[in-house]
């Protein structure tokens, strides 16, 4: 079979349920709609009330972003190859794809540490919380962050781009994915297995530890306090955040715990779609519907369009 380093692909990933097309398209469409109006609404809503103008709604303003952006580098695309049943795209349209996915998923991973730290700042040292999140050090955070996720996701797309490839293959995928790409690859792709692997390993195993170091300092925290009512106000400042902490990393690990180039499952299909569809969706509604700031602050500016109206 013929080898090229520009090849062109298909995306497969939904082609063995020709019967489902149809039904996949609205549900995924309504996914995507729901996702846009959800973390564009909660965006609005802690810009227009500045007592959400703090470091924890600033972090989560900026996941509202990320996750905006993570649904829109992967869906639009499938939601075309449902409704032409042609999933064809060129090899720089699949790394573009890829690119901005890594980018976003990474900026997913790393705003979850940093959410988890901002938490642990403000429990554990809440007299020194506003000398330790100042709002240049929250902005040097998440600089650093969007620094570290295009860098990582430039080396990903490098590695790609020296590879050569089966001409006109199926990916057998929903979206440009780095084990698909390196099943269909015609070079050796083992360092750059063990590179992606050691860079995912490190953003992933790296943040995760992170979060997890909080929380044990944070329930630690929570256990001296004497009452009942406020280990309860401090814990419910941090159970949103943890609910999307177990759903985004129990689908990426199911995804991405094992070599790159090992063939993808009917379920690990199923748990891409849920940490890249599902979760960027569900996360401004698992906010504004477990913290009363947000839902208070929503009554706020709904209040004031109606006043203006």
């Amino acid at each position: 079979m013929n080898c090229s380093q520009t090849p062109d692909f298909v995306l497969s990933g939904f082609f063995s349920y020709p019967d489902k097309w149809q039904l996949l398209f609205s549900v995924f469409l309504a996914l995507y709609v729901l996702g846009l109006l959800g973390n564009l609404l909660l965006l609005l809503v802690i810009g227009a009330d500045i007592r959400l103008h703090t470091p924890m709604y600033f972090f989560l303003s900026q996941l509202s972003l990320v996750d905006l952006c993570f649904i829109t580098s992967t869906v639009p695309k499938m939601l075309e190859d449902l409704w032409t049943h042609n999933g064809a795209i060129s090899f720089s349209g699949c790394l573009t794809q890829l690119y901005f996915f890594a980018v976003f998923a990474d900026m997913d991973n790393l705003l979850l540490a940093i959410m988890a730290m901002d938490r642990y700042a403000a429990i554990c040292h809440p007299l020194h919380y506003p000398l330790l999140m100042t709002p240049y050090r929250c902005g040097v955070l998440v600089g650093g962050s969007w620094g570290v996720a295009h860098c990582i996701s430039l080396v990903h797309t490098l590695l790609l781009s020296q590879l050569s490839f089966h001409t006109s293959q199926e990916i057998s995928h929903f979206f440009c994915d780095l084990g698909p790409l390196f099943l269909l690859s015609c070079s050796d792709t083992r360092l750059n297995e063990d590179l992606t692997m050691a860079l995912a390993g490190l953003l992933g195993i790296g943040a995760l530890l992170c979060i997890v170091s909080s929380y044990v300092h944070i329930f630690r925290a929570v256990a001296r306090v004497p009452s009942a009512q406020g280990k309860r106000k401090a814990l419910a400042t941090c159970s949103s955040h943890l609910s999307m902490v177990i759903l985004f990393y129990t689908t990426v690990f199911a995804t991405y715990l094992k070599p790159p180039s090992t063939s993808h499952s009917s379920g690990e299909m199923v748990a891409a779609i849920m940490y890249t569809m599902v979760t960027p969706t569900l996360n401004p509604f698992v906010y504004s519907l477990r913290n009363k700031d947000v839902k208070n602050a929503l009554k706020r500016t709904l209040a004031m369009e109606n006043s203006l109206d």
